[in-house]
C-alpha cells in the first residue's frame, strides 16, 4: 500500500454547540480517504493550545476560516508526499512549521484536524480499527465510563457551582450493563425532577440543569435516583464531580466565590474542608479540578488528604501537556490526568501524555468535547 499523502483539504463546519470548527479531509496515494472534525471546549484551561479564530463579524468572531486556509495552503503543501503511517513525523513537522509554543500561528484546530485525519487514513489503509492502529493488538479493554447526568457552572445557567455531576457504573459486569445502569438512573432522575417541579432541560453537556438550592441538593437528587432505579450507591453506581474550579476562582488562585449556590467566598482550606464533608457523606469516587489551575498548593493538599481514597483528576492545570503533567507527578498534585486531544493539538502529543501517566502509575481519563 502506498500511504503517501496525496491531498489535504479543510472546510468550516458547525459543532454540536453551533460554533464553527474545522473539518479536515485526507486522501492517500492508495485511494484511502478519511476525515476528522476538531472538538472545542466550553470551559478551558489558560495553557491550552490556541484555537485560531477569525475575530471578524461573522459568527461573532468565532469563525475558523483562517485555520481552514492554513490547512488548505501551508500545511497541505508541507505534508504532500509524506508517509501517513509516520504519525509522529507528521505531527512534529506541523509543530515545527507552526513555530510557536502553543500552536498560535497555524492554530491548534488546524494542526489537530490534520493529525486526526492522517491517523484515521493510515489505520484504514492498514485495514485496522483506529484503536488497534494506535494502541496495538492488546488494546481491547473498554474503560469504565463516567457519564454526565447533571450540569452546573459554565455548562448551565443555574444555582449549582460545580460544572458536572457524573455517574460511574463501576459495579456493572460490562460496559453494556453499565450503560444500562446509568440510562435507567438518568430517566428516573428526570421523573424526580419533574415531580419536584424542577426543570428537566439539559445543559451544555447533556445532563439535566435544574435550579437546585445547593450543590448538596444536586448530589442528593442523584443518590435518590440511584436508589429508585434499584441500585446501591457506592456499590453499583458512584458519583464523579468536575468542579471546574476555574469558573468560581476569578484570579485562578486560592480564592473562591461559590456565589451561585450561596456558599459565598472561600479560601482553599475552606473549600477542601467542605469537600471533606461531602466525601464523608456521599459516594464520590472521582473529583476533577477540585481547585483552580493556578492553585498548585491546593491540588497538593487535596491529593494528600484524599488521593488514597478517590481519583483526583487534573484537567485545567495539566491541559494534556507533558510539561504540566510532569510537574504534577513530581510535586504530588493529583493522581490522575484528564486527556483531551484539542488541549494539546496533536495525536502524538496526546499519546505522549498518556504514556507519561502510565509510567508514573497514574490513571488517565479520556474526555469528550
Amino acid at each position: 500500500m502506498n500511504t503517501a499523502i496525496k491531498s489535504i483539504s479543510a472546510l468550516e463546519i458547525l459543532d454540536s454547540r453551533g460554533n464553527p470548527t474545522v473539518r479536515t479531509y485526507v486522501t492517500l496515494e492508495d485511494g484511502t480517504k478519511s476525515f476528522a472534525s476538531v472538538p472545542s471546549g466550553a470551559s478551558t484551561g489558560q495553557n491550552e493550545a490556541v484555537e485560531l479564530r477569525d475575530g471578524e463579524k461573522r459568527y461573532n468572531g468565532t469563525g475558523v476560516q483562517k485555520a481552514v486556509d492554513n490547512v488548505n495552503n501551508e500545511i497541505a503543501n508541507a505534508l504532500r508526499g509524506k508517509d501517513a503511517s509516520n504519525q509522529k513525523d507528521i505531527d512534529y513537522l506541523m509543530i515545527e512549521l507552526d513555530g510557536t509554543d502553543n500552536k498560535s500561528r497555524l492554530g491548534a484546530n488546524a494542526i489537530l484536524g490534520v493529525s486526526m485525519a492522517v491517523a484515521k487514513a493510515a489505520a484504514e489503509s492498514a485495514n485496522l480499527p483506529l484503536y488497534t492502529y494506535l494502541g496495538g493488538v492488546n488494546a481491547v479493554r473498554i474503560p469504565v465510563p463516567c457519564m454526565n447526568i447533571l450540569n452546573g457552572g459554565e455548562h448551565a445557567d443555574n444555582s449549582v457551582d460545580f460544572q458536572e455531576f457524573m455517574l460511574v457504573p463501576h459495579g456493572a459486569p460490562s460496559f453494556k450493563e453499565g450503560l444500562r445502569y446509568v440510562a435507567e438512573t438518568f430517566h428516573i432522575l428526570k421523573s424526580i425532577l419533574k415531580s419536584n417541579g424542577m426543570a428537566t432541560s439539559v445543559g451544555d453537556e447533556g445532563g439535566f440543569a435544574p435550579n437546585c438550592s445547593s450543590n448538596e441538593e444536586a448530589i442528593e437528587l442523584i443518590i435518590e435516583a440511584i436508589k429508585k432505579a434499584g441500585y446501591k450507591p457506592g456499590t453499583d453506581l458512584s458519583i464523579a464531580i468536575d468542579s471546574a474550579a476555574n469558573s468560581f476562582s476569578p484570579n485562578l488562585d486560592g480564592n473562591y466565590d461559590l456565589s451561585w449556590s450561596g456558599l459565598g467566598k472561600m479560601k482553599t482550606s475552606d473549600l477542601i474542608k467542605k469537600s471533606a464533608e461531602w466525601l464523608e457523606k456521599y459516594p464520590i469516587i472521582l473529583w476533577e479540578d477540585p481547585v483552580s489551575e493556578g492553585d498548585w498548593d491546593g491540588y497538593i493538599s487535596f491529593t494528600k488528604l484524599f488521593g488514597d481514597k478517590i481519583e483526583v483528576v487534573g484537567d485545567d492545570n495539566f491541559v494534556t501537556n507533558t510539561k504540566y503533567i510532569k510537574k504534577g507527578i513530581e510535586i504530588g498534585a493529583c493522581n490522575s490526568a484528564l486527556i483531551k486531544l484539542n488541549q494539546i493539538g496533536s495525536v502524538t502529543e496526546t499519546i505522549e501524555a498518556v504514556r507519561m501517566c502510565k509510567e508514573a502509575g497514574w490513571r488517565y481519563f479520556l474526555s469528550h468535547r
